[in-house]
């Protein structure tokens, strides 16, 4: 059975602040989505949140990039922020660039990741939501799944896997992308994947088949509003099992809180924390960033769960780790490495203080 499962996301209003979405924004999003299931626009569907963005999760027959479902999303945005604004949230509508819809959200603010698929008889999907980071913060994860034997054993004795996959990257700043091949190009890739605050990976593919492994989401908000705006919060889906990393292999990369760019104000890097749902409501310095997983089995397009897959004391240990690294990092202030460096700035103060102060540079 041919479907699309899309993610869209965004943030249209905080409780408390940034650390939480309401329950009646969340009840709000589920009305609107249980009426076009009634209507036959969605096959199914399910609501929930990592901090204060609003997850959408719907399957569909609509393919990607659909008018229909993207308009479905944002009108579901749009009456979530007007309920958003009667509570006084913080930041109603954030992450809604525009006052019209004009045919596809991903220039409109929300945060998009879907993928059409052809079913398999057991589809397994993973589906990772983060809070207080950037798009570039999977980079890591979905080179160790796709790329690195150390983490994802399938690659050395799966036979269906051995070929290797090929990433698609994007450059968030100049709109450009190029698709490496691991495992013969992964030395190239890596200078780029490296740099998430530039690059980062939109999609995965299986080499021998060609059928997606993942998606995920590379909208920079900055860059669209030309003002900060909050850092992008990024959605990723992951296909698991038969031809793709098995699902433990899918989540070790998690087990090592790796520094994203994000936390307060989206201008510092902080460790990226796995929670359970529940936990994810950054609060100390409005982080550190966090990142959910739930996990589904589709079955003729009904969404099978989920499961919350962070919600495992195997990952008690990198929860510690993760805020260590918080303390650490915090207690440089201001200054960098904690702090992202000028250049990331740039929709930030920082321009207005640098205008401030150009007579007061003279040559040396």
């Amino acid at each position: 059975m041919k479907l699309t499962l899309s993610v869209i996301k965004a943030d249209i209003g905080g409780y408390v602040g940034h650390s939480a979405s309401h329950p009646k924004i969340l009840d709000k999003a589920q009305e609107c989505l249980k009426a076009a299931k009634k209507d036959g626009l969605l096959i199914d569907f399910h609501v929930t949140n990592c901090g204060d963005d609003v997850q959408l999760i719907m399957t569909h027959k609509k393919g990607e990039d659909s008018e229909a479902i993207h308009k479905l999303a944002w009108d579901t945005f749009v009456e979530g922020t007007k309920l958003a604004k009667k509570l006084r949230l913080h930041g109603a509508g954030q992450d809604l660039l525009s006052d019209a819809f004009s045919g596809n959200v991903k220039a409109m603010g929300p945060g998009v990741a879907e993928m059409e698929i052809e079913e398999r008889q057991a589809e397994t999907v993973i589906i990772f939501m983060a809070d207080k980071t950037s798009a570039g913060a999977w980079n890591m994860p979905l080179y160790k799944m796709f790329a690195d034997p150390f983490n994802t054993i399938g690659l050395v004795i799966a036979g269906n896997m051995h070929g290797g996959f090929s990433f698609e990257l994007h450059d968030v700043k100049e709109h450009k992308k190029i698709t490496f091949n691991a495992p013969e190009e992964i030395y190239d890739m890596l200078v780029f994947m490296g740099a998430p605050g530039r690059y980062a990976v939109k999609a995965v593919y299986h080499r021998g088949t060609g059928e997606v492994a993942s998606v995920s989401s590379t909208q920079r908000l900055s860059k669209m509003a030309g003002r900060y705006v909050g850092k992008d919060d990024p959605v990723c889906i992951v296909r698991s099992q038969g031809n793709f990393p098995a699902v433990g292999e899918i989540l070790e990369p998690f087990t090592m809180p790796a520094l994203v760019e994000g936390w307060m104000r989206g201008s510092h890097h902080g460790p990226l924390m796995p929670v359970a749902q529940p936990q994810a409501n950054p609060s100390r310095f409005d982080g550190p960033p966090r990142v959910i997983s739930y996990g589904f089995q589709l079955a003729d397009g009904k969404l099978v769960g989920p499961r919350d897959m962070f919600d495992d004391p195997a990952f008690d240990e990198p929860r510690r780790w993760a805020n260590q690294a918080a303390e650490y990092l915090r207690r440089h202030g201001p200054f960098e490495p904690h702090r992202l460096p000028l250049e990331e700035m740039e929709y930030t103060t920082m321009p207005q203080v640098m205008k401030k102060l150009e007579k007061r540079f003279v040559n040396l």
